[in-house]
């Protein structure tokens, strides 16, 4: 971890030794009625006790969405659970990094996750002009001028106050093979410009995911390991085909049709066989994860999916609870 303090409840209790949850919210193309089913998904979140704090997501696959920061400040007074901020380099240029940053400081937000962000030709506006101004090094760099040195990318001084927060990078633990090594050393350049914590991509294979995280740390920063239960065959079946990078299990895909198609028109009974394939799936894989790699926690990507909190979580203790 980075020598800075702990300011952020996340970082507080991955400090003090806890493995940690943290949950995902996706906020869309929405305005107050969607940000209160947000706020909701967010309750759920902290009624379980044990996930820390909430992700808000920032232009998830180059979509054009509400911005990140608002969102974020929301759930923290209405929910009265912590976010994670995701800010993407891909739409501001330093200036405006900078002042989000400023800005979110102000609001009360406490964790930064670094992102380049999905590029604008995936998303729904793909002539969308993208910044990469700055890379998410670099933005880390400027991050860690900001709070540690009071200062903005060319030096120049924050003149009142100080900034109180902690932040982080994503990894990629799909890398394999030849591409394991880049990926190590590419979040470590990050490391070098003082993160305190690492998120990463969704991970199925449990081997796969095991080895990234036990080579990951070699740099002594905790390590959230990104899981995605997956409430229908649908979004499996998307995610599966269009997400680069990560490839969905046959057998988990197979499991997840069945239920829907052996419960069509049985919405309960769809619901329960759903929750049944990905708890008999994800359990034993957060457990196995816990037990026998050196990662931190587990980031749980169950977005509007908060029914299963209750089964996946529920054998850990109640940590959480401590800190809100």
């Amino acid at each position: 971890m980075a020598k800075r303090p702990a300011y952020s409840k996340l970082c507080k209790a991955l400090a003090d030794g806890h493995f940690v949850f943290t949950g995902e919210l996706e906020p869309k193309k929405i305005l107050a009625d969607g940000m209160e089913e947000v706020v909701h998904s967010a309750k759920e979140m902290k009624k379980t006790n044990r996930i820390i704090a909430a992700n808000v997501t920032d232009g998830p696959q180059g979509d054009a969405y509400i911005c990140s920061l608002v969102p974020s400040f929301v759930v923290q007074r209405d929910a009265e659970i912590e976010t994670v901020w995701q800010v993407a380099v891909r739409d501001r240029n330093r200036v405006a990094l900078f002042g989000d940053v400023l800005g979110g400081a102000l609001l009360g937000l406490k964790n930064v996750l670094v992102l380049t962000g999905d590029h604008t030709a995936l998303g729904d506006n793909k002539q969308g002009r993208i910044s990469y101004d700055l890379d998410s090094t670099q933005f880390c760099e400027l991050l860690k001028k900001m709070i540690d040195e009071g200062t903005d990318y060319s030096g120049n001084e924050i003149t009142d106050g100080k900034i109180e927060m902690n932040y982080g990078c994503v990894a990629n633990p799909n890398a394999v093979g030849e591409y394991m090594e880049p990926e190590i050393l590419k979040v470590g350049r990050k490391v070098e410009q003082g993160i305190d914590f690492i998120q990463t991509q969704t991970a199925f294979d449990i081997d796969v995911a095991k080895n990234f995280i036990n080579e990951l740390a070699r740099y002594n920063v905790p390590i959230l390991l990104g899981v995605f239960p997956m409430k229908s065959y649908g979004i499996a079946w998307y995610f599966d085909k269009y997400i680069p990078g990560v490839s969905v299990p046959k057998e988990l895909l197979n499991a997840l049709k069945k239920a829907e198609k052996d419960n069509k028109g049985n919405k309960p009974a769809k619901y329960a066989a759903l929750d049944k394939v990905n708890v008999e799936f994800f359990v034993p894989f957060i457990e196995e994860i816990k037990k026998n790699s050196k990662a931190s926690g587990i980031h749980c990507m169950a977005v509007e999916y908060e029914r299963l909190f209750a089964p996946l979580l529920d054998k850990y203790p109640d940590y959480a609870k401590n800190y809100y």
